[in-house]
């Protein structure tokens, strides 16, 4: 529970930030980070449609530029995007103006008032400043979809197990996740589906 939801503590620091939804609702929102590539978007669009959900997608700038038919595709079905810096940087390891500045950079593509920071992190003038022009969306539930020592059955086992409503539910859009995802992301969306949950995205 450490890793699957935040401490108390994090909350505390990033308290403008969303993380989570109205509890009385009975519903989800579905959010990828990393993303868009060719390994893993495909099958990850694929498996929403089959099940007529609609996500979040926390994007790269980067694999933006390298990927655009893919960022069109996301949006040509209905999902919603985010900004998660132009080069997954950490907020820990730069400069403020170096990561306002890089996250500038991956909005002149990716064009969202939605901001994820990579890693969960970031200096608190960062977040200071990108709470004035973003909505900082963090999570209520990370996966944990991408670590070496998860398994495809240990992902769903997070789902159901701290899913809740209002959950903001992290999966990830990347090479590290996709291998566990092709069993994990069906599974746990018909488990989801079958509890009662809607799957919503930020407005």
């Amino acid at each position: 529970m450490i890793i699957e939801q935040p401490s108390f503590w994090l909350r505390w620091m990033f308290p403008r930030a969303t993380w989570r939804m109205d509890k009385n609702d009975r519903s989800v929102y579905l959010t990828f980070d990393d993303g868009p590539i060719p390994e893993a978007t495909p099958f990850i669009l694929q498996t929403l449609r089959e099940y007529d959900a609609r996500a979040t997608f926390f994007m790269v700038g980067d694999n933006v530029r390298k990927h655009p038919e893919l960022f069109q595709q996301i949006l040509d079905e209905g999902h919603q995007v985010g900004n998660h810096t132009f080069n997954h940087l950490g907020g820990l390891k730069h400069f403020t103006k170096t990561y306002i500045d890089n996250t500038q950079k991956a909005n002149d593509l990716i064009h969202s008032h939605l901001f994820r920071p990579p890693h969960g992190w970031m200096r608190y003038g960062e977040y200071i400043w990108l709470s004035r022009t973003y909505r900082i969306v963090m999570w209520d539930l990370v996966t944990r979809d991408y670590s070496k020592w998860m398994t495809s059955k240990d992902v769903v086992n997070n789902v159901k197990r701290y899913a809740r409503n209002g959950s903001i539910i992290t999966f990830h859009d990347s090479l590290k996740s996709i291998d566990k995802l092709y069993t994990a992301l069906p599974q746990s969306l018909a488990w989801l589906r079958n509890q009662g949950y809607a799957f919503k995205v930020f407005e």
